[in-house]
């Protein structure tokens, strides 16, 4: 191979992301890459538009009890919304992705799309993904990506190093209740009541920039207080080569109840696709 050649190769793989980014995403579970989505926002921002015109059945819209704005939310439509399927397939979005797990391979697991509108009071508690979803493992990346600017005090919230206490809490639904029965993983602490004794990563973000963080990151995100704004956001989650499927009986989210797949089995089916290889 031309030296040349390889020379703009690393060049252009630095400026994607650093070894010094893939050093802190696994070292804090969360990091900011700025920037990296700015010719994307007009393609996400039709295929939002596209998906709350047209929701898919496992739309989840929650309407405060105060009568504020809603929050949208809609899961797995990266099959039916074209600018999504471009986005997912077409940015570098695989193989930032494949660099940040360490991973020989970016396999796509699935879009989620939220939408706070301009006052909505509905808050993200505290949580980790990982206890929600029907995989396991520590290769996997999530990407918060808004398309509207995100002032810091209603940035998705993530704390630092969460992801490394081998810890995996219980998770909850919106009101409260525990999603699975006879749930016996630890409660999480009161994460408020006790916030300053950690390390919060949280940031002013402009449309093109994301967040990139481990699905064992705890993390939250306050009410959209501001009144003139929307909070659009685009999430693509990704996972690597070691990841294995889990069933937890069709109660995750999303469920994926519609598999054939069993604890430890590869993800090896359509509704999960190797976007990028590194070898």
């Amino acid at each position: 191979m031309n030296l040349d050649f390889v020379q703009k190769l690393k060049w252009y793989r630095s400026v994607l992301v650093s070894n010094k980014q893939i050093d802190s995403y696994q070292e804090h579970g969360a990091i900011l890459l700025k920037g990296v989505f700015i010719n994307w926002i007009k393609t996400l921002e039709v295929g939002i538009q596209k998906l709350m015109s047209n929701p898919s059945p496992r739309e989840r819209s929650y309407f405060p009890e105060d009568g504020s704005a809603q929050f949208f939310q809609d899961l797995c439509n990266w099959d039916r919304i074209d600018e999504f399927r471009d986005f997912i397939f077409n940015s570098n979005i695989s193989e930032i992705s494949c660099n940040l797990m360490n991973s020989k391979i970016a396999r796509f697991f699935h879009d989620h799309i939220l939408v706070k509108e301009p006052g909505s009071s509905i808050a993200t508690p505290w949580h980790q993904d990982l206890p929600y979803y029907s995989v396991d493992g520590k290769q996997n990346v999530s990407f918060w990506i808004p398309l509207d600017p995100i002032k810091k005090k209603i940035c998705l919230k993530c704390i630092s190093k969460s992801h490394l206490t081998g810890k995996i809490h219980r998770p909850k639904r919106f009101n409260g209740n525990d999603l699975y029965k006879n749930d016996n993983t630890d409660e999480l602490p009161d994460i408020e009541k006790n916030i300053n004794t950690y390390n919060i990563l949280s940031w002013d973000m402009e449309p093109g920039d994301a967040i990139a963080f481990d699905f064992r990151v705890i993390h939250g995100a306050a009410a959209n207080s501001n009144k003139s704004l929307r909070r659009r956001v685009f999430s693509a989650r990704w996972v690597g080569e070691k990841t294995r499927f889990v069933n937890r009986n069709g109660k995750g989210s999303p469920p994926f109840d519609h598999l054939n797949l069993k604890t430890g089995d590869e993800l090896n089916v359509d509704d999960f696709p190797i976007v990028y290889k590194n070898y």
